[in-house]
């Protein structure tokens, strides 16, 4: 274990760096703490994306929604720049996200591309739980896109992105932007949204619904709006549902895939061309995705690494003290 969290506290990748002591290195001292979340900036995932942010905020030269090509435009940066760590406190990261939310608020009080009438829950959840990590918790734009989750839950406890009476795993984002927010912001009707979705993703052991689909399977990063077992064990153990003996299908998956030396392996990029319907939409699509990551597919990955030893420690596997 130790040579794997040595491994992740390389300074080379400083966001992985912080990241790691925070939630693993039990012991870390506060001033710590701050030196690496200002060092995740200065090189590494984190630079080499702000190093191509525009003057105006955003990503692209000619992007009219801040969305298009998926997945190299301001909405996925920064998606992903607030997994590597960083917070408002970076100027570039104050101007960006104050384009994105006067771009995205919608007249729903969700979050969406302009012109839509309906925001659909994976931008609102998505959009929600990055500015509630990049700082923006008191943000009345952001509460108003949570209280639309609440509004929009499927009375069987689930969510949806297209019009349906049920919900679908795949809808995981409002749950993983409640699963960031403060608890004690938390309001009655967030509450009971969270605990009815909870039970949704339990029922279906957070892999099982209708025939076996082998990319919920396979683990992702950046996960954009895509569903794996990982994402579910993270939003599922931060809400506090580490002691539900329902996880344990998806907790013996993840555990087998930890590979002989102690990492996880990132298993395919986004759009994951092994799923069995990508060949009928290519032809159609292809042209809307641009695959991003930044790590290779079939190689130990950082953070994946982090996320799955997160989850482990938080059901109470490892410890890690200095």
């Amino acid at each position: 274990m130790k040579h794997v969290i040595d491994w992740l506290l390389e300074p080379s990748q400083p966001a992985v760096r912080y990241l790691a002591l925070r939630d693993l290195v039990e012991g870390t001292g506060r001033r710590e703490l701050e030196n690496a979340r200002r060092d995740i900036a200065t090189r590494g995932w984190a630079k080499d994306v702000l190093t191509k942010q525009k003057p105006g905020g955003n990503w692209l030269d000619k992007e009219e929604d801040l969305y298009r090509p998926k997945y190299v435009s301001t909405n996925w940066m920064l998606l992903l720049l607030s997994d590597l760590g960083v917070t408002k406190d970076n100027p570039r990261i104050a101007k960006a996200c104050s384009l994105w939310m006067d771009t995205y608020a919608g007249p729903d009080g969700g979050f969406d591309t302009p012109g839509a009438k309906n925001s659909e829950h994976c931008l609102v959840g998505n959009t929600a739980r990055a500015l509630i990590k990049f700082g923006y918790t008191d943000e009345l734009r952001v509460k108003s896109a949570l209280d639309l989750l609440v509004k929009t839950q499927k009375a069987d406890g689930g969510w949806h992105c297209f019009p349906s009476s049920t919900g679908t795993i795949d809808a995981w984002e409002g749950m993983s932007a409640f699963a960031v927010y403060p608890r004690q912001e938390w309001t009655r009707g967030m509450k009971a949204a969270v605990e009815k979705g909870a039970e949704f993703f339990l029922e279906r052991r957070l892999y099982r619904q209708g025939s076996r689909y082998d990319p919920w399977i396979r683990l992702h990063f950046p996960y954009h709006y895509y569903y794996d077992i990982l994402v579910g064990l993270d939003f599922m153990t931060a809400l506090g549902y580490g002691d539900e003996s329902r996880l344990k299908p998806a907790l013996s998956h993840l555990r087998k895939k930890r590979r002989g030396d102690g990492t996880w392996g990132l298993d395919a990029v986004h759009p994951d061309f092994y799923d069995e319907r990508w060949p009928r939409w290519r032809s159609k699509y292809e042209k809307y995705y641009t695959s991003f990551s930044l790590e290779r597919a079939g190689r130990p990955s950082k953070m994946i690494t982090l996320r799955a030893l997160t989850v482990l420690k938080r059901v109470g596997e490892f410890s890690t003290r200095r």
